[in-house]
């Protein structure tokens, strides 16, 4: 399998990470690689940037026998039923829910939610914390070789795994939550690459250093187990510890009369300055992508997205699009006026996000 996994994540909420995601998604799918969207933050943000609220309430409300006790819910329907219902649509806990229960996986998987061309999602839900309980009871055992603890500990990576020998997947991109918990600790140790948004601020910088201490700490976690298990226990786990990729910075407000290169307030680029040395002091060497080399001293794809899209983004959420095909879609509403007018906006944004993707890529080769 040559899939990568990305978890895009920050220690601070707020700063774009599914529009990011997703636009990063759609630039990868428009270069001609086959992308799953997973929605691994309880929030499900990313998920409405591909579903509409109603179909989202669909898929929740069918799948809430089965989030309650999964045993019991398929006791209730007759095999060919059930078959059926599980082919559909699913949300991810749904899917994590018999590894959550201890049941037997299924042999068959749900079908993803297809966006576009090359890119499809498999929808997030806000039970998650479910899963994050029993994911962090379950993890002293997992030290253990205990079967069931091993078993939910390298879920979301096999779920990966099974999904892209049946689809094909490049890319799997997994937009988090922006907190360090067990469930962050698993999706992010069994990615294979890290992405870091940041807003050019002081939280930022705090994140970065959390998110190094973290990583040197799960590293150890991740690396003593590896060492306890037996050869078959270790097939979900992935062959290195994961690297972080780069950052980018994102959102940050368009000064064009500002006397520095990124086009920001002082204030930002000051912060923006500050990011490099942030990340070569907290983030451990062995984490860093190329050791370090050249790839940490400046925002992914050469600042291609640095800048905040204003409304942008909440029009591309509604009409369920990348910014750059809002303009030419069919059923736009009352908007239309103002997004036809502002066209060229909405078209410019593709090149930032072609050159991320490409940066991307490239990075992902190094691995």
């Amino acid at each position: 399998i040559f899939m990568k996994i990305i978890s895009v994540f920050n220690n601070k909420g707020g700063v774009g990470k599914s529009t990011l995601t997703y636009h990063l998604g759609a630039a990868l799918a428009e270069k001609g690689k086959k992308v799953l969207l997973i929605d691994l933050d309880p929030q499900s943000n990313l998920t409405l940037y591909g579903v509409t609220e109603e179909r989202l309430e669909e898929i929740w409300n069918c799948e809430d026998d089965f989030i309650n006790d999964y045993k019991a819910a398929k006791s209730k329907v007759e095999r060919q039923e059930f078959k059926a219902f599980h082919e559909r649509n699913h949300s991810i806990h749904y899917l994590l829910k018999p590894i959550e229960d201890g049941e037997s996986d299924e042999n068959i998987l749900s079908s993803p939610v297809c966006l576009r061309d090359n890119l499809d999602l498999i929808p997030g839900r806000l039970t998650l914390h479910l899963f994050e309980n029993k994911l962090a009871k379950h993890w002293s055992e997992a030290f253990l070789g205990e079967p069931q603890a091993v078993r939910i500990v390298t879920s979301i990576r096999k779920i990966c795994e099974e999904y892209t020998n049946k689809f094909g997947y490049d890319v799997v991109l997994i937009d988090t939550s922006p907190s360090l918990g067990a469930l962050n600790k698993v999706i992010i140790s069994s990615a294979d690459a890290i992405i870091i948004p940041c807003a050019p601020d002081m939280f930022s910088d705090y994140g970065i250093r959390n998110i190094g201490n973290a990583l040197s700490v799960w590293y150890k976690e991740f690396t003593t187990m590896y060492s306890l298990l037996s050869d078959s226990k270790r097939k979900y786990f992935p062959n290195d510890f994961v690297k972080l990729l780069g950052y980018t910075i994102y959102n940050a407000k368009k000064r064009s009369d500002a006397p520095n290169e990124l086009n920001v307030a002082l204030a930002h680029y000051n912060f923006a300055r500050k990011i490099p040395d942030t990340i070569k002091k907290y983030v451990p060497q062995n984490c860093l992508l190329n050791d370090g080399k050249g790839y940490f001293e400046a925002s992914m794809g050469e600042n291609s997205v640095i800048h905040g899209h204003g409304t942008l983004p909440t029009m591309a959420q509604k009409y369920k699009a990348p910014m750059w095909k809002v303009p030419d879609l069919p059923n736009l509403q009352e908007e239309k006026g103002t997004i036809k007018g502002n066209s060229k906006d909405y078209y410019g944004t593709r090149a930032g996000y072609i050159k991320l993707a490409q940066d991307v890529l490239d990075r992902l080769e190094l691995l």
